[in-house]
């Protein structure tokens, strides 16, 4: 890599926000959110069955919903970049999903609530290339790996505030699904109103990354990401293919009598809780150490299925939460990464085609382990192993090197 210095063509403007507190006000926006969408999707399944969903179409609708939150993203991520709206795809983004959830309270049909569920999860796709490359400008001046980690560890308040409040509204209304969504539209307010807010406050997030003169990379070629970013992205698909879902884990607890099934949104909650403290660990090391921090992730992964496929309920349990804490890595280190791989031109395009693999690899994987799991979890847990060893190499040989922190001011 070429030695960073200076852009002559960007002089650095002014902000008017520090770079943490820009962060962290980003970070309460996500707690918002979550708050709204987190809480929604711990009852969709309920919701869709009460107009009269089958299973199948419960699949179907909330499997779409993720294929278009990850897939869209490869349109809206250059849309971001040939456009430069960075404020307003993300603010477009989070109102479709403020909206969105509040109404599917409120249809009382199915083929309305089925699209509302879809486009809330198209929201997500609209905003995050674009959010993501906001937050990366200011993690420039933070640390990348630190800045990321607080966003996610925020992020996850939200995830368990949303369904504890969603089930305590359907508990004092007696399952009326109204106004347990409907209480939901007071973040979603929350959160639009925060944005345009930090958009007055800091039109210009990338300022922070010029001037902390991390941004002086020759850019690539036209139409081109980084050969680097691809070698990563070859490491993240081998490491997300091999990772078993929480909903796997979940129907191994409940079907071999582990657990019950009330008990289970409790040890998520926990799950959740390992998350945002991995996050924090792993981003504060890779500010110091780089890319290595990542061999964490296959190697908690590779031990995800020895542990939470036992037939003890301590064992498995141990395995779920050390799922969480690859999820925590997986959420904010990895993110942190793709902005140090990628100049600003080409982040929010990068960052489209990241959540492209990811889903990809999330699908293949999830098809791969549930249908191993049905033959033997021996088999699985050698396959697992197998493709994580793959993902380590791919990381020695051809992965990230250590950030590129040269010139980077102290944080503020």
């Amino acid at each position: 890599m070429t030695a960073p210095k200076p852009r002559a063509a960007h002089p650095a403007a002014p902000t008017r926000m520090r770079p943490w507190r820009f962060v962290v006000w980003f970070g309460t926006v996500s707690l918002l959110a979550d708050f709204v969408y987190e809480g929604a999707r711990s009852i969709t399944g309920p919701l869709l069955a009460s107009l009269g969903a089958s299973a199948l179409v419960v699949g179907v609708v909330t499997g779409a919903g993720e294929a278009a939150a990850l897939g869209l993203r490869l349109v809206s991520g250059p849309l971001a970049d040939r456009t430069r709206r960075f404020w307003g795809l993300t603010i477009a983004g989070y109102t479709l999903t403020v909206i969105s959830v509040p109404l599917l309270g409120t249809v009382g049909v199915l083929w309305a609530a089925c699209a509302l569920v879809v486009a809330e999860r198209v929201g997500k796709a609209v905003r995050s290339p674009a959010k993501d490359t906001l937050l990366s400008h200011a993690t420039a001046a933070t640390g990348r790996g630190r800045g990321f980690a607080v966003h996610e560890a925020m992020d996850q308040v939200g995830a368990l505030i949303g369904p504890l409040v969603v089930a305590g509204m359907l508990a004092l209304t007696g399952d009326d699904y109204g106004p347990a969504l409907g209480v939901l539209a007071v973040p979603g307010v929350a959160v639009l109103g925060l944005l345009v807010w930090l958009r007055a406050r800091v039109p210009d997030p990338e300022a922070y990354e010029r001037e902390a003169a991390v941004s002086a990379d020759e850019p690539a070629p036209e139409g081109r990401l980084p050969r680097a970013f691809w070698t990563y992205a070859a490491f993240t698909a081998a490491t997300t293919a091999g990772f078993a879902t929480f909903g796997l884990l979940s129907y191994h607890l409940v079907e071999h009598h582990l657990m019950t099934a009330a008990w289970v949104p409790v040890l998520y909650a926990a799950a959740m809780a390992v998350d945002a403290l991995a996050a924090l660990a792993t981003g504060w090391l890779y500010d110091r150490v780089g890319a290595r921090v990542l061999v964490a992730l296959p190697v908690l992964a590779a031990a995800v299925p020895m542990l939470a496929f036992a037939n003890t309920v301590t064992v498995a349990v141990l395995g779920s939460l050390v799922w969480g804490a690859a999820m925590g890595i997986q959420e904010s280190t990895l993110r942190a990464t793709v902005a140090d791989l990628v100049p600003p031109r080409r982040r929010a395009t990068a960052y489209g085609v990241f959540a492209g693999v990811v889903g990809a690899a999330s699908l293949a994987g999830g098809a791969l382990i549930g249908a191993l799991y049905g033959v033997s979890i021996t088999a699985l847990i050698a396959v697992v192993v197998t493709v994580q060893a793959l993902a380590l190499v791919l990381l020695t040989v051809g992965g990230p090197a250590r950030p590129r922190r040269a010139g980077v001011r102290p944080p503020r």
